[in-house]
Formats: C-alpha cells, sequence, structure tokens
C-alpha cells in the first residue's frame, strides 16, 4: 500500500555506489530485523559498501545470516568480506525463500512476514530486467508473488515499490507485450535477431542491446516450446559469461 515505508518492516537499505545500466542506482543491500539481523545481498565488494553494511549490522545487533537472491557479483561479491567480519553464515533466517528463476536459472527471492519481498534482479524498482530463460515459470513466479498482497517490494536495484500489486502486474503485461510484439516480428516475416531486435525491442538503448538478445533467447524458447515458434528463426548467440551472467 503507498505510504508503507522500510522503518515500518524494521528493513534497512544500503546502497552501494555501482551505478551504470544494469544496476541503476547502484545496488540495493537490505538489513532486516535486529538481534541478530539478516543482510540480504551484500552487494560488491567496495571498502565504503562494506563498511557501510558492516556499521549497520553492529547497530542491529550483529549479524545472524546472509540471504543471496542470486550469484552475479553485483550483488555477492562482498559475501566472503561479510561473512569475515561478521561471523554470519548464508542462509535465508526468517525469510521465507520463493524460487523465482528467469534472470538466472538460481534466483530466488525473499519474503517477510508475507508482506515485504525482497526480489533482487526479478523485480526491480525501475525499468525491466533480462531474462536468461525459464520465462514460464517466471510469469507464474511473478502472478504468485502479486496473489500474496505485498505491501513492498525492496528490489535488487532502483527504488522500494510501495505499490507492489501495480509494479507485479507491469512486469507481467511487459513481458506478455514483447511476446506478442515477437509474434507479430514473425509474423511479418522477420527472422533474424537483428530484425526480431528492431521490431519488438526498438526501444532498448544500445548499452541494453545485448541484454535486449538475451531476453529474445528466452522469448524463443517459450515460443518453442509451446509450439508457436516459426520455422528457419534465428537464434541469439549469448555469450556464456552474459548467460551465467556476472554483471
Amino acid at each position: 500500500r503507498p505510504g508503507v515505508t522500510l522503518e515500518r518492516h524494521d528493513v534497512a537499505l544500503v546502497r552501494a555506489e555501482n551505478p551504470g545500466p544494469f544496476t541503476l542506482t547502484g545496488t540495493n543491500t537490505y538489513l532486516v530485523g535486529r538481534d541478530p539481523c539478516w543482510i540480504v545481498d551484500p552487494g560488491p565488494l567496495l571498502s565504503e559498501h562494506v563498511d557501510a553494511v558492516v556499521a549497520e549490522a553492529e547497530r542491529r545487533g550483529g549479524a545472524g545470516g546472509i540471504a543471496l537472491t542470486h550469484h552475479h557479483h553485483d550483488h555477492a561479491e562482498a559475501v566472503p568480506a561479510l561473512v569475515e567480519r561478521t561471523g554470519a553464515k548464508l542462509g535465508p533466517g526468517p525469510l521465507e525463500v520463493v524460487p523465482t528463476p528467469g534472470h538466472t536459472s538460481d534466483h530466488v527471492a525473499y519474503v517477510l512476514d508475507d508482506a515485504v519481498a525482497f526480489t533482487g534482479d526479478a523485480v526491480l524498482g525501475s525499468g525491466s530486467v533480462f531474462i536468461t530463460g525459464h520465462l514460464v515459470e517466471y510469469l507464474q513466479a511473478l502472478r504468485d508473488l502479486r496473489r500474496r498482497g505485498l505491501e513492498l517490494i525492496c528490489p535488487g536495484h532502483g527504488p522500494v515499490v510501495d505499490d507492489p500489486d501495480a509494479k507485479l502486474a507491469q512486469y507481467v503485461t511487459h513481458r506478455l507485450d514483447r511476446e506478442q510484439r515477437l509474434l507479430a516480428a514473425l509474423e511479418r516475416g522477420c527472422r533474424t535477431v537483428d530484425h526480431m531486435l528492431d521490431a519488438a525491442w526498438d526501444d532498448a538503448p544500445p548499452a541494453l542491446r545485448l541484454a535486449a538478445a538475451v531476453t529474445l533467447g528466452a522469448h524463443l524458447e517459450k515460443l518453442e516450446a509451446g509450439g508457436q515458434l516459426r520455422e528457419g528463426v534465428e537464434r541469439p548467440e549469448i555469450p556464456a559469461a552474459l548467460r551465467d551472467a556476472h554483471v
């Protein structure tokens, strides 16, 4: 509900100074509860960020555990440093683990008291995410999160979302709209990656074109599984480093 705050749920946000096309204003690290707290997504290995997370953990009576949404280094790189400095171990603690494959195959979200979802790169505070696969499961996970009647979404990047229902509906609609645009492009005879991207991802800035190609691949896999893919469609060549991306 609009107006609900992190403080109401005893959650603190520490944002890393690593802005960019994929990280938006930086990676969001969250500290949940106290005596002890849990750290969600430690973030990149930047000394000032690690110091800030440790200081907030100490204010909250120490860290009992670390919950990681996925393995990309902008979320996970600081794990060893925080384990060493706080003694915390990897584990969800009081948080419910919710599988949200799509951005990566191992992606999960965490839900606190059925009210706050820490979504990593499954849902961002602004813009959309690139999907490497498991698109059917990803869409179902978004719908399942929406049914919970959440009060807040704490994304891995961007601002906290105080209207989760609208955000999750927007995310599902966005993906289905891309699918319809892709189907229309295929119907018009588009078969190459560049033509499909130009037709269905024409709003993607140049810096995100490779990410768009990754997502195109996920959509093509979904269409193929559903028997909707035409013959002779080129598949994007996704570098292994991005498919299992640590970006």
